[in-house]
């Protein structure tokens, strides 16, 4: 040991030479470099982030005077202390990057990763091509625009080069062609999101036959058009072909005549038809394929399912059709299998309890049909079982003993019968459990053993009866609980407690007596939906301010209970963005003051309502507003409120008792309006020709009014209902109404018009319904 120490003494203290190797003072021109690209940019930074404090910036630490070798981002070589590795990605600086950029001083660079810079888009410069040692090149998510310069094919020492997601970056085939022919070790290409449409369909299977090196090769959203040729899939040394998201690839998958090293194959949404080649089954180093949202027909090959590493396999929306492969017990690696949104008849094989090492299983929005196999619930390693949307029947099976690892189970929009089993509530791990759109029936046990991570539970639109048991709402990590659309009842007594619950939907049941005072705990909940139910009692709806998140609540369609509102309710409701209180008999309402802000949705109708409360309807952010069916009399008063909601989409004043002339001030709402409901009151006067500068308006029903004179000269081009009927309008018929392509109902039955019957309404391909 000794000795060592020795030897180092020497070489240090009598050969500076030697010693000189450890010292990492960088050149002087290349620090001035690095200085003056740093001040070249502008920082911007999260204030609501400490991390995006400038202090955690990598330039922070480039100060003048400092060595440039320990500065955070540069990289020198520890012989000539040059410059050879910047790395800048994600540093959040932004600005215009020039043709003088002293970045391009820099020539010993080895490694440049600049990627995540706002360049502000500026050209993809032709110095880019003057760094001859670069060996790695990222420059993704900078924004440059124009062509990609012919010199970066002088880069021939590139292993990888990542561009993408530089969407006006434009690629000529002499340019690409050249790259891949004098950068012989290229082995990444990443180029998702750039410009190929200029690239001639085989010329760019051509280029990529001349490199032996390359390993991935991503082309996501590149344009590309024409049909896949093998060339690609059969490159010596690919593992990873993206190709995804070409919308102008067409033609079918082409037959393979090679054996490949091939391990991700993205074909997802081109526009493949025809099958699917047995010949596939030549990718036997495959350990993910992805050829969902194509047009491919035809059966799934039983060779497909054979492939040995094959652990993720997503064939959904697409045509396909026939039985799925009974070949599933040679098939022990997988890990995902998605085939959804196809035609695939017929029933899953009961060899699938051989798939001991599946994780996810996925047949969604199929046409799969039969009894769901008990084989499949006895999967121990599954965590994913994703069965929507098809045509199962019968009754879910009861084996979900073995099911230990379990996290999500869909099987929403099917025709399944009977009771939930009760196997299924003694899981531990599961977190989504989706049975919505069912027929199941039964109560739910008063008891359960599992569910302790449960946070969706979701069982609306089935026949379960029964009380409502208390861990519904109780469970420690439950977000959204849906129970709507069934034959519940509860306990006004239950004492709900989860701290966690956000959604509850218990709408469409048999809930009767009061609202039980316990939900009025759940401290996290955002939006509660009772409406349609058989609630009871008088109460004051200010109690509901003890949920402070509260963005949406319903209690329309119970005709047994009674609402009114305090005179003040102060900043109580400042976050309600939805409110839906139909048919609840609403009193003591209209000297109602508070804050309303973030109103977005207001559902009085079916009330007897004769006045309104400011607050509420000048909240300045309402799209829909219905006050149907009450006893308002003054047009003006809601007209002038409706001015003041900027972005009013939809107003139904129907069934009332408003009188008078429609105001001026109407013209003056929201222009964007697409639904305006003034039928069934006691309005007169003339129909206001600014009715024609409302071009979203796609429904106007003023029928059973007593309005006069000829209808407006215009109307909306996308109008799909307009009904007038009842009215005292006289007059022809306004061409301009052969502009209305749309037009689904025109009832202009019951007044005083007079024309011919107009050649121009056999135009209107859309009509269903006429009354004139």
């Amino acid at each position: 040991m000794g000795w060592l120490l020795l030897c180092m003494h020497l070489l240090i203290f009598h050969f500076p030479s030697f010693s000189s190797s450890f010292n990492f003072l960088c050149h002087d021109d290349e620090s001035s470099a690095l200085l003056q690209f740093k001040s070249s940019f502008t920082i911007y930074t999260n204030p609501y982030s400490a991390y995006d404090e400038p202090s955690h910036l990598k330039t922070a630490t480039w100060k003048n005077g400092s060595d440039c070798c320990s500065w955070n981002g540069v990289t020198c070589d520890t012989i000539s202390g040059h410059v050879i590795g910047l790395n800048l990605g994600r540093e959040r600086i932004k600005g215009t990057l020039h043709p003088n950029s002293t970045i391009f001083h820099l020539t010993h660079l080895q490694k440049l990763n600049l990627s995540y810079i706002y360049f502000s888009d500026s050209p993809f410069h032709f110095k880019f091509g003057g760094f001859p040692s670069l060996r790695h090149l990222d420059l993704s998510y900078c924004y440059f625009k124009g062509e990609v310069p012919i010199q970066i094919s002088h880069l021939s020492k590139l292993e990888s080069l990542h561009l993408s997601f530089n969407d006006d970056l434009v690629w000529k085939e002499t340019t690409l062609k050249r790259l891949v022919q004098n950068a012989t070790n290229l082995r990444e290409l990443v180029l998702d999101q750039t410009n190929m449409s200029l690239i001639r369909p085989n010329s760019i299977y051509l280029t990529f036959n001349q490199s032996s090196s390359l390993v991935t090769l991503n082309l996501q959203q590149t344009g590309l058009s024409g049909k896949l040729k093998k060339s690609l899939l059969c490159l010596p040394n690919i593992q990873e072909l993206d190709m995804s998201y070409n919308n102008n690839l067409k033609g079918q998958l082409p037959e393979l005549s090679c054996s490949t090293s091939l391990k991700i194959l993205d074909l997802y949404e081109c526009q493949f038809k025809g099958p699917i080649p047995v010949s596939f089954s030549n990718l036997t180093h495959l350990t993910s394929l992805i050829i969902s949202k194509n047009n491919l027909n035809g059966s799934i090959p039983s060779s497909l399912l054979t492939l040995p590493h094959l652990t993720h396999l997503s064939l959904y929306d697409n045509d396909l059709s026939g039985q799925i492969p009974n070949v599933f017990p040679q098939s022990n690696r997988f890990q995902e299998l998605h085939l959804r949104n196809n035609k695939i008849g017929g029933e899953i094989p009961s060899s699938l309890s051989n798939l001991q090492q599946l994780t996810s299983l996925d047949l969604s929005v199929n046409k799969i049909g039969g009894e769901i196999p008990s084989s499949l619930l006895t999967l121990p390693q599954l965590t994913v079982l994703h069965l929507s949307s098809n045509s199962f029947s019968g009754q879910i099976p009861d084996v979900f003993g073995r099911m230990t690892e379990l996290q999500l189970l869909n099987l929403a929009h099917n025709n399944l019968q009977g009771q939930i089993p009760s196997s299924l509530f003694n899981l531990t791990q599961l977190v989504e459990l989706d049975f919505y759109n069912n027929k199941l029936e039964g109560p739910l046990p008063n008891k359960i053993t599992g569910f302790q991570n449960l946070t969706y539970l979701i069982l609306g639109y089935n026949l379960l009866n029964g009380t409502i048991p208390l861990w519904c709402l109780s469970l420690p990590s439950l977000i959204t609980v849906d129970l709507s659309n069934n034959r519940l009842t509860w306990h006004v007594d239950d004492a709900f407690s989860s701290n966690s619950l956000e959604v509850l939907y218990l709408n469409n049941n048999m809930l009767q007596g009061e609202i039980p005072k316990s939900i009025f705990s759940l401290a996290s909940l955002r939006d509660l939906q009772l409406h349609s139910n058989n609630l009871s009692g008088l109460f004051n709806i200010q109690i509901f301010s003890k949920l402070q998140n509260l963005v949406s609540l319903s209690l329309s369609q119970n005709s047994q209970l009674s609402l009114n509102f305090e005179s003040n309710v102060s900043d109580s409701f400042n976050q309600l963005f939805s409110l839906e209180l139909s048919s609840v008999n609403l009193i003591k309402f209209h000297k109602l003051q508070g804050n309303f802000t973030n109103l977005n949705i207001l559902d009085l109708s079916n009330n007897k309502l004769n006045g309104m409360p400011k607050c509420l309807i000048e909240t300045g952010h309402l799209q829909f507003l219905n006050l149907s069916q009450n006893l308002f009399t003054s047009i003006d008063q809601l007209i002038e409120m409706a001015v003041n909601n900027e972005y009013l989409l939809d107003i139904d004043l129907s069934f009332n008792s408003l009188n008078g002339d429609i105001p001026l001030a109407v013209c003056n709402i929201n222009s964007h309006l697409e639904f305006l409901n003034l039928g069934h009151n006691n309005l007169s006067g003339i129909i206001p020709q600014c009715f024609s500068n409302f071009q979203s308006l796609r429904f106007l029903d003023l029928q059973m009014n007593k309005f006069h004179g000829t209808l407006p000269s215009n109307f909306s081009k996308i109008i799909y209902i307009l009904n007038l009927n009842g009215n005292l309008l006289e007059g022809l018929l306004p061409k301009s109404l052969s502009h209305c392509k749309y037009l689904n109902i025109l009832n202009l039955g019951s007044n005083r018009l007079e024309d011919k019957f107009p050649d121009w309404l056999q135009t209107m391909q859309d009509l269903e319904v006429l009354n004139m």
